[in-house]
């Protein structure tokens, strides 16, 4: 079965860190460009911070710059996003998602959160819950 599977969520307090993971299953995250994104109640999906198949670009929304660092190990079909600083605004459903070929890191976190039809793939997501 071909599929991406966060985990690493949980509830911490203000100021705390995770990592999530987002591992792919069934195929080879090599050539693809992966994208972390969240989803608040009531709020749109925002692209949080996006990688390029090779690592060599990444992208980060203003929210989480210098608090969030995304980066992916290929052998082990593993991206990861360290978040550090964590704020109660960082509450949300974190999901993970990939699409092949792409090597514009912006463009995969602001065309993967207007359209979810423009991935190839997305996980199920993984509650992140930070308390103040």
């Amino acid at each position: 079965q071909l599929q991406l599977v966060e985990s690493g969520g949980g509830l911490v307090h203000a100021g705390g860190s995770l990592r999530l993971s987002c591992a792919a299953s069934g195929f080879t995250l090599d050539y693809y460009a992966i994208g972390w994104f969240r989803q608040a109640p009531g709020k749109g999906r925002e692209g949080v911070t996006c990688i390029s198949g090779s690592g060599q670009t990444t992208y980060y929304s203003d929210s989480v710059k210098g608090r969030f660092t995304v980066s992916r190990d290929n052998a082990k079909n593993t991206v990861y996003l360290q978040m550090n600083n964590l704020k109660p605004e960082d509450t949300g459903v974190y999901y993970c998602a990939g699409k092949a070929w792409i090597t514009n890191a912006q463009a995969m976190c602001v065309d993967g959160a207007s359209r979810s039809e423009w991935t190839d793939y997305w996980g199920q997501g993984t509650q992140v819950s930070v308390s103040s």
